[in-house]
């Protein structure tokens, strides 16, 4: 079994910095695409940023100009670093991969356990 753990988040007030960081429990045969999302209570968790395996990304319209999410495919790892935070990024924050586990195993889904940001006024 692989788990995505993310770690990097807390207590910061608007305007400061955090940065996320998730890394595999076991290394993958492979990994398509990385991306941050988040989730607040009674909201659908919604996308924030993602990377492919080339290195293009994609972001959020209210993240554009904050975040930047960047991967390090030797360390199988993938960051998101948030500047210029507000209170409303306030969410519990989750990495994703789309990726093969095994060269036997089809693409899958995989998802870490979350980390919480909470951004103070």
């Amino acid at each position: 079994q692989v788990q995505l753990v993310e770690s990097g988040g807390g207590l910061v007030q608007a305007g400061g910095s955090l940065r996320l960081s998730c890394a595999a429990s076991r290394s993958m045969f492979s990994i398509n695409a990385m991306g941050w999302y988040r989730q607040v209570p009674g909201k659908q968790r919604e996308l924030v940023a993602t990377i492919t395996s080339g290195g293009r990304t994609n972001y959020a319209d209210f993240v554009k100009g904050r975040f930047t999410i960047s991967r390090d495919n030797a360390k199988n790892a993938v960051y998101l670093q948030m500047n210029s935070l507000k209170p409303e990024d306030t969410a519990v924050y989750y990495c994703n991969w789309r990726a093969r586990r095994t060269v036997w195993l089809a693409e899958d889904d995989y998802w870490g356990q979350g980390t919480q940001v909470t951004v103070s006024s």
